[in-house]
């Protein structure tokens, strides 16, 4: 099977080329870049000539999920940025424009910062993530681009040229102390950007010591956060790389772990292709698992029928359908969201159209402050309308699992619109997180 030994990447210096192979005027294209002096943009040869249907773009899907459009910010935002650009200002005006903008999109939501950051004997470890008691999250410093950047990604901020925005390790022996000296941790979650950019040696030098380490018998599951069997599949295939990836990967099941690449896929297009096929078959040959997960978003794949088809194809490959996120509250978040009730119904019409075999998949599902939280319906009491909702995962593990209700509100769209029922009782979950969410629940240390 052939395929190039690397990408070749497009950057913001080839945007508006592409651009005009899109079809968008001369003005739509100074405001996409200015909107890309803001917003990072990265994609591949691979996504460009295999992905993209050129003929249907700029309304392609695949177009729209990585190429910055024209009005994905606000006009009075992006319009001082694009006269800089058309006068040929100097870029230091330019970023510092584009950094003022950053400022105001909310660039790590759920107190990812403030409140997810764990510390060691008084240290804080700031490439290292613990929301939830069993799961740790790792951020490799290798790790911290993707083959092609999603238009949509909550973690844009690890891709701006702000160093300070970033979470990153370039010591993997924080990562082992921390989790030796916490047996409540089943699961590391090596997340980024995308670990799947590192060489095989690289990796390994992140995953290894996890397998070796003596004190670390209660680690369970070692999961891998990656783009790179959407965009970049011959990562698994016919990279230089590619088969000391896979003996790895067999390294790490036959330790006895559990290895689940958590693969984001937002659009059946992804799995269309003979080397995206290929490359899943050799991932689960190594006796991996492949979960699949992506959020819902307006313009890519806001309907039923997408999802159905991804969960029908993924299931037919042998992965196992997992997640359907909202959009978080981060990034030009107003032009991709759903409402959580529309979101419903498109998980809902998807749900009833695939096997049991694809009925694992929960959605849809927010990754708020608090923790995970499910959208499972409309609940009529009376007379009365609520929003029905459960935390699959919370940061104070007694509310996992319990059903609560929110006052009904067809224009939410994040879990900062919802409010609590009037006169809700003590000792539910919005109890605990008040009207106003402020975080009182004890984090995880």
């Amino acid at each position: 099977m052939s395929a190039p030994a690397s990408p070749r990447f497009y950057n913001a210096a080839s945007l508006d080329g592409l651009l005009e192979r899109a079809g968008l005027a001369g003005p739509d294209r100074l405001m996409a870049r200015a909107v890309a002096a803001v917003l990072p943009f990265r994609v591949n040869d691979y996504v460009v000539d295999a992905l993209i249907d050129w003929d249907a773009a700029p309304d392609d899907p695949i177009y729209r999920l990585v190429f910055p459009q024209p009005d994905m910010l606000p006009a009075e935002q992006v319009a001082p940025i694009a006269q800089l650009l058309a006068r040929g200002a100097p870029t230091r005006e330019v970023q510092a424009a584009a950094a003022a903008v950053r400022a105001a999109l909310n660039p790590h939501p759920a107190g990812q910062r403030e409140l997810n950051v764990p510390e060691l004997a008084g240290t804080r470890l700031d490439g290292l993530q613990h929301k939830y008691p069993e799961t740790v999250l790792y951020f490799p410093a290798h790790g911290q681009t993707c083959h092609a950047y999603c238009t949509y990604c909550f973690r844009w901020a690890q891709f701006v040229q702000e160093p300070h925005l970033r979470m990153a390790s370039r010591n993997v022996d924080d990562l082992v102390r921390y989790v030796r000296a916490h047996p409540e941790v089943t699961d590391v979650l090596i997340t980024g950007g995308d670990p799947m950019v590192m060489s095989a040696e690289m990796l390994a030098r992140c995953v290894l010591p996890l397998l070796d380490e003596p004190g670390l018998g209660h680690l369970q599951s070692i999961r891998i956060g990656t783009k790179s069997l959407s965009y970049w599949p011959a990562r698994f295939v016919t990279d230089p790389g590619a088969d000391d990836t896979l003996r790895l990967f067999e390294r790490v099941v036959a330790s006895g772990r559990s290895l689940a690449l958590m693969a984001h896929y937002s659009h059946p297009r992804e799995l269309e292709t003979d080397l995206a096929e290929h490359a899943v078959r050799r991932v689960l040959a190594t006796g991996a698992v492949i979960r699949t997960q992506g959020p819902v978003i307006r313009s890519v794949n806001d309907d039923a029928g997408a999802w159905a088809a991804m969960w029908q194809r993924q299931v037919r490959l042998g992965m196992v359908p997992y997640y359907m996120f909202v959009e978080r509250d981060t990034g030009p978040r107003g032009y991709f969201e759903v409402a959580l009730l529309r979101a419903y119904e498109i998980f809902s019409a998807a749900y009833r159209s695939v096997s049991g075999l694809g009925r694992t998949v929960r959605g849809p599902v927010m990754s708020a402050t608090p923790g995970k939280v499910v959208v499972d319906g409309v609940h009529t009491v009376g007379a009365e309308k609520y929003i029905a909702l459960r935390f699959l995962q919370c940061r104070d593990p007694g509310l996992v699992n319990r059903p609560f209700l929110a006052r009904y509100d067809p224009r939410a769209c994040w879990w900062d619109d919802l409010r609590p029922p009037v006169g809700t009782a003590p000792g539910v979950p919005w109890s605990s997180w008040g009207v106003d969410h402020g975080p009182d629940i004890p984090l995880v240390r």
